[in-house]
């Protein structure tokens, strides 16, 4: 039979729709055609798979070959064609049989000696073949995670050979049992060894509180001290005590990190994600896009954190794109042809100096910078964006007694066991964490005593918060009140949650 007909899948944002590659082998002058929207590298895919034919000592068909990718709409792109269309030319010609293609989805590159290279997206593909009832078919090095999908029938291969002996039913491949994620172990986030250790830091036992509090809430967190105070230390040791990640939130964090150009390491199953992006980055590296657009760090820091040193260092037009994601937790890529959605539920945590010289406050006075110069560097971060960031607070220099001793402060262990608890109150209550309610659950849950309203007039009276600024008061002393398990939100909660206001109060 001169036509063949395969399954794959396209990326198109987070979806993986399907893609039917149609082979067809016809009498004339030879050539290789290839429609359907091919990007460069489809196209390019001809010469790939010519050189695997022959070099696997199959015999290349001097014929008219050509090869439809449909819908013929959806742009298709990356080399995860190359193994359904080889195979495509195969059963067409009669090479391999082709009783038992339409029960695999098939994606692969493939190199020129016909071994199969890694490609990208084998999660969210793997979920588009789970939900048709097909199994998958796709190289080695992406078994281990594609098989985090549990209802999939993965099969690995490692070359167009062995696949081929497959289909003849002389070597069957067998289905792909993910080891790698059972070494790794569901409760591997359960201990805090793998993240670095707060126990390490010394001093700063406000900063300390206060990631305490992001942490139980996944309320977003600004630092604010002069160089060397330990700001991005306290950052990098915050994934260590964010509560254990789900099922399923290792699922799309890991979705996420496959779209990505570095691919998911399966060893970083149930890992929180920490994305720290230099302050050089675009605004399309930040939030994602391109012609065929891909996620940017809010997104790869899903359900982790993304941490920006030295915020005031960013353009600021790349600061602003921040602001619908903060509120709306997805970001929407427009292009002229093409549109993507992709969540963004990451936790912010930013650190910045006090002025340009970085050393307002410190206790050795160098700091010769006048109030105008200190109010240019500050207001270098809009205020939108300020009112959008939970907590505010000052890093102060280490004092040298607590700098000369050995470092024993609270391990992360135990500050994580707090927040564990904290959370699951959260949970029980209203089904997410307090960062992420809306409105009229504040209204609902947020409700302070008759002292605690008092304090949060005058507040607001004084350091003219805005409507924003309010609710989100409201909804850190939430937590703080979770984390002392108490059912109401009284003053002192009140009182504590202002005070990490510090931007506002100056």
């Amino acid at each position: 039979m001169p036509l063949a007909i395969l399954y794959s899948r396209a990326i198109s944002g987070m979806e993986a729709p399907l893609v039917t590659v149609e082979v067809h082998i016809a009498n004339g002058l030879p050539s290789f055609t290839i429609v359907g929207l091919p990007e460069t590298e489809v196209k390019e895919s001809k010469d790939r798979v010519r050189a695997a034919l022959q070099n696997a000592q199959f015999e290349f068909p001097a014929r008219r070959i050509t090869v439809n990718l449909a819908p013929a709409d959806l742009p298709k792109e990356s080399g995860r064609f190359d193994l359904p269309i080889a195979l495509g030319i195969l059963a067409a010609t009669g090479q391999v049989p082709s009783g038992k293609l339409d029960q695999y989805e098939w994606a692969g590159e493939l190199a020129l000696t016909g071994e199969l290279r890694a490609i990208r997206g084998a999660l969210a593909m793997t979920y588009g073949a789970s939900r048709s009832g097909r199994s998958f078919v796709l190289p080695l090095q992406n078994a281990a995670e594609a098989a985090l999908v549990r209802e999939a029938s993965v099969y690995a291969a490692t070359s167009l050979l062995q696949i081929c002996a497959h289909l003849a039913e002389r070597e069957p491949l067998q289905l792909y049992v993910n080891h790698a994620k059972a070494t790794v172990g569901d409760d591997s986030d359960a201990s805090p060894s793998l993240y670095p250790g707060m126990e390490e830091v010394k001093g700063q036992a406000h900063a300390k509180r206060a990631l305490e509090i992001a942490a139980a809430g996944g309320h977003s967190i600004l630092m604010v001290g002069p160089p060397g105070t330990g700001k991005s230390m306290l950052a990098s040791r915050l994934p260590g005590i964010l509560p254990s990640m789900t099922e399923d939130e290792a699922l799309e964090s890991a979705a996420m990190q496959s779209l990505s150009s570095g691919g998911f390491n399966v060893a970083n199953w149930k890992r929180r994600p920490y994305r720290s992006p230099h302050h050089t980055a675009s605004g399309v590296a930040l939030v994602g896009g391109g012609s065929n657009p891909r996620p940017g760090e809010i997104s790869l820091a899903m359900n982790g954190v993304l941490f920006l040193d030295e915020l005031p260092e960013f353009e600021r037009k790349v600061l602003e794109v921040l602001r619908e994601p903060l509120e709306s937790g997805r970001i929407t890529i427009s292009r002229a042809a093409r549109q993507a959605d992709f969540p963004a539920r990451f936790q912010l945590v930013a650190a910045m100096n006090p002025c340009l010289c970085g050393y307002l406050g410190h206790h050795s006075g160098r700091c010769r910078c006048t109030p105008e110069q200190v109010a240019r560097y500050r207001g270098k971060i809009s205020g939108p964006l300020l009112d959008r960031i939970d907590v505010q607070i000052e890093v102060p220099a280490v004092p040298e007694k607590d700098l000369m001793r050995q470092a024993q402060g609270e391990s992360s262990s135990s500050i994580r066991q707090r927040v564990e608890a904290a959370y699951q109150r959260q949970l029980e209550r209203q089904g997410k964490a307090n960062a992420r309610l809306a409105v009229k659950d504040i209204d609902k849950y947020c409700i302070p005593d008759t002292l605690g309203e008092n304090l949060l007039k005058q507040a607001i009276s004084r350091l003219n918060f805005s409507a924003r600024a309010y609710h989100r008061v409201l909804k850190v002393a939430r937590t703080i009140a979770d984390l002392a398990a108490s059912d109401g939100i009284t003053s002192t909660h009140i009182a504590e949650a202002v005070q990490y206001r510090k931007l506002d109060r100056n």
